[in-house]
């Protein structure tokens, strides 16, 4: 069948699923802003369309985000226009909605399927406003209304979507009940043939040391090095790690901009702010110890990983990170936030150790315990990686669903744009 995928960075959440759905002898059209030129990968037509249009002036600030996703809307439905007029008609249609490129599509093939990649839908409540005490809300009553304002995005593709799916449960559960009969969990898949662990691997960092499994090595990745990912407790705790560790090297991998929550303060950035919290508290020797990778090729960030002696993930009730999973394939022995969305996948004691996010002084005693005690970072490793390739494998698990998913699409009935 034909099938149509949408994504603003593709190949994105599609790198996997598009060239699958290709060898099963589908036609997969792919229409994104990220090229110029029309082009081939991997079997799939990727066909661009160019975003018209921007922000208004003096626009209120609650109704930016929403108009930054319709000036997407309408450019992606004059790109689907023109696929159209040159007679493709796809019987499915897959599209992450996050950036609100799909909200007009089925008026443009109004019997086609739309399934939607459902990454989060905004709560209103304390655990998502209010988490973190250090940057509280200063204004709890209109942030509530903000923020139900940020939905109109996922309430718009609501009405259009015949299917979702979102990659864990903590996820689809912050989606309204009235959506969850149409949404399946399923992860995107780890690839555990790449992200093995290796006794053999090496990491070249920043001064031109080269780390192995030989070393003490603690590691730490975000993204963007911010709050929401922990990061900020992470550096609170840095002082005493290389006070009572003398040996460890701490390898830090994330850019230095903001994936998710508030931006630093105007000309700074998270990284540089919290460095300079607890840079006086370290002698220059130990802060040799440290080492900012920034953003990294994915053979260096696979290396980080398997070189690891113990690996630190945290975060806030929030998307789940990637490279927690891409850790427990890796063997390496986590410790990690007891949040919900680490609980999902982690459980203490037999597949990593869990943390109060908050408490970076428990996070220090554990890691010591974690570090002096080899057989049981040798036990949760092996433990993580069974549970990864059980549950979380590319090939054999997630990739499979995936492609069902997309095929059963086109055997759901209609469900019709609403005026």
């Amino acid at each position: 069948m034909d099938i149509l995928l949408i994504h603003q960075n593709f190949p994105g959440q599609y790198k996997h699923l598009a060239p699958a759905l290709v060898e099963r002898g589908h036609r997969v059209v792919a229409l994104t802003c990220k090229v110029k030129e029309p082009t081939t990968w991997k079997g799939v037509q990727v066909i661009p369309y160019e975003i018209k249009g921007a922000s208004s002036q003096n626009i209120h600030p609650w109704l930016a985000d929403f108009e930054t996703k319709l000036v997407r809307a309408t450019s992606c439905y004059r790109g689907a226009k023109g696929l159209r007029d040159r007679g493709f008609n796809p019987q499915v249609i897959c599209a992450h909605h996050g950036w609100g490129e799909p909200m007009f599509l089925k008026d443009i093939w109004p019997e086609a399927r739309l399934g939607l990649y459902c990454e989060l839908y905004h709560l209103t409540t304390d655990t998502f406003t209010n988490f973190d005490p250090e940057f509280p809300n200063k204004n709890p009553e209109s942030d509530r209304l903000r923020i139900r304002m940020k939905n109109i995005n996922n309430r718009v593709h609501e009405e259009i979507m015949d299917a979702g799916i979102s990659p864990t449960r903590f996820q689809a559960g912050t989606f309204p009940d009235h959506w969850q009969d149409r949404i399946t969990v399923a992860h995107d898949g780890i690839d555990t043939d790449v992200v093995r662990p290796d006794p053999d691997a090496q990491l070249t960092v920043a001064d031109g040391k080269v780390l192995t499994r030989d070393d003490e090595v603690v590691t730490f990745i975000n993204r963007n090095l911010e709050p929401y990912r922990g990061y900020h407790i992470f550096m609170r705790a840095l002082p005493d790690i290389l006070k009572t560790r003398p040996n460890a090297q701490v390898v830090l991998i994330g850019g230095d901009e903001v994936s998710y929550g508030a931006k630093a303060p105007k000309g700074q950035t998270w990284k540089q702010i919290y460095i300079d919290k607890v840079r006086d508290q370290i002698p220059d020797a130990d802060w040799a110890r440290v080492h900012f990778l920034g953003r990294v090729p994915y053979d260096q960030f696979l290396a980080m990983m398997q070189v690891s002696t113990a690996h630190v993930y945290l975060t806030y009730p929030f998307v789940l990170s990637w490279s927690l999973i891409e850790a427990m394939s890796a063997e390496c022995a986590i410790l990690a936030s007891d949040t919900a969305p680490v609980k999902e996948v982690l459980t203490e004691g037999e597949t990593g150790w869990m943390v109060d996010f908050f408490d970076h002084k428990a996070l220090v005693s554990r890691l010591n315990e974690l570090l002096d005690d080899p057989e049981t970072r040798k036990t949760l490793g092996q433990n993580a990686r069974a549970l990864v390739k059980a549950n979380y494998d590319l090939q054999s698990i997630c990739l499979p669903k995936h492609v069902a998913w997309v095929e059963n699409l086109a055997k759901l009935p209609v469900r019709p744009v609403l005026d």
